[in-house]
């Protein structure tokens, strides 16, 4: 039986029998969570994915207040925003550098806090090329790109010049999040942008808080160079990964824990 007459029966059981798919998404996370643990000796990673360090610690006494927030789909958490203006708040003048624009709400946000950001995103005639509609096309940097100290590069991170940019104090990695691309824009950033006091960020490393998003984490893992002697973690209530080059204090997640810390939030529109 030829390959292509095989996926033609695969895709007519899926249609017939919907429920299948469960079954296959299931078998394909089964295999990422197989190639992600393989560095379990290494950077302890484990069934739960990788050692927690609570939100709270992170933060300033204050807390922080998150600005421009969309509430539309495609965005961070509110505390993903968070995270990245505390961390950026760690060392003065503070330049950071991030992969995926799109509405620009986290450059916005980090812009209050570092000296320069630079943003790098596709093309837009790169992202028309993919067959992406224009008024998509033109939200990109809705809220970054009036702000003084938001450079927005374009270009394809798996071969844009980075090395030309220097070393950056934060780095968010939020692009394409297929394992080649996670593995490779991580294997770039730490090739040409990591300093000594680096730290990395990578969006949407898991599902939900607490759920790892284990093809992510594959290819954080597997990009990750034998020369980094940091510490991988998860941050607690947000969707992010992060390698800070000195460690933090860490506990083992627990999914089903009480939910604690938990957090005050004022909403109010802007005008």
């Amino acid at each position: 039986m030829s390959r292509f007459t095989k996926t033609l029966r695969g895709l007519g059981s899926l249609l017939r029998n919907p429920w299948l798919l469960n079954t296959v998404l299931a078998a394909d996370e089964a295999t990422w969570r197989a190639k992600a643990l393989r560095h379990a000796s290494r950077w302890l990673v484990g069934a739960e994915g990788l050692p927690l360090v609570p939100l709270p610690g992170l933060l300033p006494p204050a807390g922080e207040t998150i600005r421009p927030f969309a509430f539309r789909d495609g965005g961070s958490l509110p505390t993903d925003l968070a995270l990245l203006r505390a961390l950026v708040r760690q060392a003065p003048d503070t330049r950071y550098f991030e992969i995926g624009t799109w509405r620009g709400e986290s450059a916005a946000n980090v812009a209050e806090v570092a000296s320069q950001v630079y943003t790098l995103n596709l093309s837009g005639a790169e992202l028309r090329a993919l067959g992406l509609a224009e008024r998509y096309i033109e939200l990109h940097g809705f809220f970054s790109r009036p702000l003084p100290n938001v450079h927005h590069l374009e270009g394809n991170s798996a071969t844009y010049d980075m090395a030309q940019l220097g070393t950056f104090g934060v780095v968010f990695i939020d692009g394409d999040h297929r394992y080649e691309a996670v593995r490779t824009d991580t294997q770039r950033v730490f090739a040409h942008l990591v300093g000594p006091e680096t730290v990395v960020v990578w969006h949407d490393a898991s599902r939900q808080p607490g759920q790892p998003r284990w093809e992510v984490l594959a290819g954080i893992l597997d990009g990750l160079p034998g020369t980094a002697t940091g510490q991988l973690v998860q941050v607690g209530n947000t969707l992010c990964a992060v390698y800070f080059p000195t460690p933090r204090p860490s506990q083992q997640p627990d999914y089903w824990a009480d939910p604690s810390p938990w957090f005050e939030v004022t909403v109010k529109a802007a005008t």
